[in-house]
């Protein structure tokens, strides 16, 4: 399994989206082949956390898999076999990824195409302070621009958030999550909005009152 990590420095008080860094490929075997996103495991980077790397830290964003090209005149890589991506804003799985890294001194990630059955995931923050709103979206192709922070879902996507879900009705519509988790649709979809129901006992019935006895016999 080649294992592929990219460091993206962040100057303090520099948002995500156009932060710039540089790029180290290196390679490790894998004694265990990872679960998929069915199975429950912490090493599974679709389960993992998503929240967001402090604002003076760098980035890294880490790609598994069983297969790696890497073309340094074009600057991009190709990953096939497993993929599996880990960043601190969103994780993902696929069949083949297709990394584009920019050119000159400081070099980073710019966009990122993933292909067959793919899976992203994305964590929303909770303005109260609670626990962030995990959403999960499944399409065929996904591309990531690193300059908006944008994942594009198309090829019958559908995202699920909660009880809730959103399916698109043509292959052609495409949905947009953003940074923040918020989901943008663009053509015909269907929404399904689940509610739980309530664990409410039903009221007590009282007996029947006993006719009252005659004196006569």
């Amino acid at each position: 399994m080649v294992v592929w990590c990219i460091a993206v420095a962040r100057l303090p008080g520099q948002p995500a989206a156009s932060a710039a860094g540089s790029s180290v490929p290196s390679a490790k075997k894998a004694g265990k082949k990872e679960k998929t996103v069915g199975e429950k495991s912490s090493s599974n980077p679709l389960l993992a956390s998503t929240n967001s790397a402090p604002n003076n830290e760098p980035i890294t964003t880490e790609i598994y898999a069983d297969n790696a090209f890497f073309d340094s005149n074009k600057n991009m890589g190709i990953f096939s076999g497993h993929v599996k991506v880990a960043d601190p804003r969103f994780t993902l799985q696929s069949e083949k990824l297709t990394v584009f890294i920019t050119k000159g001194q400081n070099q980073g990630l710019e966009r990122a195409i993933a292909e067959g059955d793919v899976a992203v995931v994305r964590d929303r923050p909770d303005p109260n302070g609670g626990p962030p709103t995990r959403s999960v979206g499944r399409s065929d192709k996904a591309t990531y621009i690193a300059a908006t922070g944008d994942v594009e879902l198309a090829g019958t996507p559908r995202v699920q958030e909660g009880f809730n879900t959103h399916i698109a009705t043509s292959p052609e519509t495409v949905m947009v999550v953003n940074q923040k988790g918020e989901l943008t649709t663009h053509g015909p979809s269907r929404t399904e909005i689940r509610q739980q129901p309530k664990n409410e006992q039903p009221p007590e019935t009282k007996p029947a009152a006993s006719p009252k006895a005659s004196g006569k016999p």
